[in-house]
């Protein structure tokens, strides 16, 4: 079994974004919101090649997270990327019952590891208690609409 650390997948490989670049005497790129944003179309693409070690959002957003208990503390929501480049924390529902009760809270991505198992999915695995995210601040996503 392998383990990869939350910070090497998620900003190695989790978000390939695309450098604005202009060109001499174009409109210099201005930022709205936390996406970077041009008046004309001068910005030139950027590929990135995909490693085996990388894994994508889609393979970790609605993954259950557990501590090193084997207890499940919550599932992955969501991702916050800084300034549309960099990952820098994990939205996790915690608490509640079906649905009920639950909120969220952001977590660090180098807090978490993804611990591959034996069928060849992923498990992620953080070292926290149940008690320790019941009293983490509180994220509300009405306040980053």
């Amino acid at each position: 079994m392998r383990l990869f650390t939350g910070s090497a997948l998620l900003y190695a490989g989790l978000i390939g974004a695309a450098v604005a670049q202009t060109t001499p005497g174009s409109n210099p790129p201005s930022t709205s919101g936390t996406l970077q944003t041009t008046q004309t179309n001068t910005m030139v693409a950027h590929f990135v090649t995909v490693k085996p070690t990388d894994t994508l959002s889609s393979k970790l957003v609605g993954k259950n997270l557990y501590n090193k208990q084997n207890d499940s503390l919550g599932e992955i929501k969501d991702l916050v990327i800084e300034n549309g480049k960099t990952v820098t924390g994990l939205v996790v529902s915690v608490g509640g019952f079906l649905g009920m009760g639950e909120r969220y809270v952001v977590l660090d991505p180098a807090n978490v590891v993804l611990h591959k198992e034996n069928d060849g999915t992923a498990k992620a695995v953080v070292d926290t208690s149940k008690d320790n995210l019941k009293n983490a601040p509180a994220f509300e996503y009405s306040k980053h609409r």
